[in-house]
Order: C-alpha cells, then sequence, then structure tokens
C-alpha cells in the first residue's frame, strides 16, 4: 500500500481531504504554525502569540469546510484569521509597540551572541520603528506588517484582509510614508520598508 505524504499537496488538497479525515489537518500546522507565530508574535509578544497562533489554528480548523478550495495556498487565510484575532488584542498591540519604543526590547528572542552584538546598535532604530508603527491606523498597520512580516503579496494581503488590492496598495503606500517620515526620510529602516 502506497503512503500518500502530504508534503506532497496542496494547502488546498489537504484541506480539502480533512473534510473527511480531520487528522490531516495537523500538516497544514506544521507547514504553517512558525510564519503565522513570527507576525502575531512581533505585533503582541510571544507569551500572547502562543495562545493566538493556537486560536488560529482552531478556527481554521473548525472553518475548514468554508475554505475556496481555489486558493492552494491557505497562508493568506490563515494571515487573516490572525489579523482579526490581533485586532481583539488592539489596545494590548498599542501598548505593546508603546512599551518597545521605550525599551527598544524585541518581542523574538535571538541567541545571546547574537543579541550582545545587534542590540546595541538596533535599540534606538527599533524604538522608532515602534513609535512610528504605533501611530498608523489599524489598517494601515495591518497591510503594512502583513506585507513586511508577513511576506505577503498585494494580492494575498487583500485576500487575508478581505479588501481590494487598490485599497491594499493605498494603505501600503500611506503606512510607508507615514513611517518613513518618523523614521526621518532616508532612514535604513524606512528604505527597507519598500521591499
Amino acid at each position: 500500500m502506497a503512503v500518500t505524504r502530504d508534503t506532497d499537496v496542496t494547502d488546498a488538497e489537504l484541506i480539502r481531504r480533512s473534510w473527511t479525515d480531520p487528522e490531516r489537518f495537523a500538516a497544514l500546522f506544521d507547514r504553517h504554525h512558525r510564519p503565522i507565530h513570527r507576525y502575531v508574535a512581533r505585533r503582541l509578544g510571544t507569551q500572547v502569540a502562543d495562545d493566538l497562533v493556537g486560536e488560529t489554528f482552531l478556527i481554521a480548523f473548525q472553518r475548514r469546510d468554508t475554505y475556496d478550495l481555489s486558493y492552494s495556498h491557505a497562508l493568506p487565510w490563515l494571515y487573516s484569521i490572525a489579523t482579526s484575532l490581533v485586532a481583539r488584542h488592539r489596545r494590548d498591540e498599542e501598548r505593546y509597540l508603546r512599551a518597545l519604543r521605550r525599551t527598544g526590547a524585541d518581542p523574538l528572542p535571538e541567541p545571546i551572541a547574537d543579541q550582545v552584538t545587534g542590540r546595541v546598535v538596533a535599540q534606538e532604530q527599533e524604538r522608532r520603528l515602534a513609535g512610528a508603527l504605533a501611530g498608523l491606523s489599524q489598517g494601515d498597520r495591518d497591510v503594512l506588517l502583513l506585507v513586511a512580516w508577513g511576506d505577503l503579496s498585494y494580492e494575498e494581503t487583500a485576500q487575508a484582509l478581505s479588501v481590494p488590492v487598490g485599497t491594499v496598495r493605498s494603505r501600503l503606500h500611506r503606512a510607508r510614508r507615514k513611517v518613513r517620515k518618523a523614521l526621518g526620510g532616508n532612514h535604513p529602516l524606512a528604505t527597507s520598508l519598500e521591499n
């Protein structure tokens, strides 16, 4: 009997198979929990991220029968769920960004050697970036962070937020302009957000 490897199928096929074999959904978690965790941790902190990632995948599992199978890659759908959960924690996120602006402490832990060398140089830049992010509207911040931290395309971001691609473009342009202004125009962090 041949064993089908879940690594050989699209996300959509995994979800379809999970309709009759719920255990198949675990492969979707294995594929995508790290980027979702990283995204939520950067927005709300590691402790909150652990809970929200679990909640994200629980909601996805419960709603798997409504997934549009024409989208072979489920990451934008998962980011959509995570972003909705982050919105519920909006005040926490803003408080977290203000604290990051004051302290410069990054939400993602790094090896101690990297911390010692990198933190001294980057601490002020992180504070300024956190302040700039805290000053954005929720919609602008969601678009910017899905593109910058979630590494989603404009189309995937539009799908994740259920908005037109044009809205993504205008929000991203506005967010980049505000962040660039807050960071002083030609600041390296401002130019890194252009990619």
